[in-house]
């Protein structure tokens, strides 16, 4: 039953895995997941792994893919964990499947790929995204694609697509989410990113140097520090990215990181002040002009989310209209069972 460690389609899948977790730009942090479905086995990522470590530890197991279907079929909410599929002596670590192992089984292709590729998620937060996407992909030779407007991750969204897919879908599009292709190999399905992802690319918009110094000195004496990544300052330095970010939460993952949108600093406010009068401390500040501040106690992945929001918003153009999750999508989020997990093991890694 187990997969060799030398079967090809496997080793690809690690070693694609790990190529697309290593780009800022196709997934960030433990968002993302692939699958491998093999005799009647749905090989998929664990939750809250990283796929950048495919290749360097386990962080695949398997399911039973026949009950699992069965439970989506039925809304059975075992399939919304799936644990009660795994097939416990062939997962010695005792990993947890990834929160999206519903939708891997319902695609019927052997090779399927979620990432959070940022020229796909600066699309889906569009109000026009459908239409764009659209014009973008008609007629793009070997696709065929679905488009899935926002609804919660997991159980839902598997029932959603299933829902919206006709025969040979190999590309889903999900608002305010992602992407996801499938494929009869892992190599097929590789390709078939890079296609979908230059098809949906946008211009990125310049966006002025950070003020390092300021920075530094407002951080000082505070529970902020610089960004691990330079590239995140872009969504304070340029007033069109921080006109977007400043209005609410694009895609689920900033929420799972960094908690709800972002926190501006006012002319003459402090980060020590602002995070003393807030009920809850902001994970992520944005000082116009001069770049942004990430709290230290942030979650393990928060520094790769801060930089996605530049990412995403620097491919957003000025005065387009944006959807944002809702207060209510995000709470079920952040009071899901599986985020919770999922938090949990980002707070572990970093300790």
């Amino acid at each position: 039953m187990s997969i060799s460690a030398h079967d090809p389609e496997f080793v690809a899948l690690k070693t694609l895995s790990a190529a697309l977790g290593r780009d800022p730009h196709r997934t960030q942090a433990a968002g993302g997941n692939t699958s491998l479905k093999r005799d009647g086995i749905l090989w998929v990522k664990a939750s809250g792994t990283w796929l950048a470590e495919a290749e360097d530890r386990e962080i695949f197991l398997p399911v039973a893919l026949e009950p699992l279907l069965a439970a989506v079929a039925e809304n059975d909410e075992r399939a919304a964990k799936a644990t009660d599929f795994v097939i416990a002596e062939e997962n010695p670590l005792g990993l947890r499947p990834s929160v999206e192992t519903s939708v891997h089984a319902v695609i019927p292709f052997p090779a399927v790929l979620h990432i959070h590729c940022v020229e796909t998620v600066a699309l889906v937060g569009r109000q026009d995204a459908k239409a764009v996407i659209a014009a973008r992909l008609e007629g793009l030779a070997g696709v065929t694609w679905a488009y899935v407007p926002y609804v919660k991750p997991g159980l839902p969204l598997a029932r959603e697509i299933d829902a919206v897919s006709k025969p040979g879908t190999n590309v889903v599009i999900l608002g305010n989410h992602g992407l996801i292709v499938a494929a009869e190999t892992v190599a097929e399905a590789g390709r078939l990113i890079e296609r979908v992802s230059a098809a949906l690319a946008s211009p990125v918009r310049a966006a002025p140097t950070a003020d390092i110094a300021a920075l530094e000195a407002l951080a000082e004496g505070s529970p902020y520090r610089l960004p691990a990544d330079p590239a995140a300052h872009a969504t304070a330095t340029d007033p069109e990215r921080l006109a977007i970010a400043r209005q609410g939460t694009i895609y689920p993952d900033h929420v799972v990181f960094l908690g709800s949108g972002i926190a501006v600093l006012d002319a003459g406010d402090t980060p020590a002040a602002l995070a003393a009068r807030s009920p809850i401390a902001p994970m992520l500040i944005a000082v116009p002009g001069k770049g942004v501040l990430i709290h230290k106690e942030v979650l393990n992945g928060g520094d790769a989310l801060a930089r996605a929001l530049a990412d995403v918003t620097g491919r957003i153009p000025p005065g387009t209209p944006v959807n944002y999750l809702t207060v209510e999508q995000e709470q079920e989020l952040v009071t899901w069972d599986a985020e919770i997990y999922r938090r949990a093991l980002a707070s572990a890694a970093k300790s």
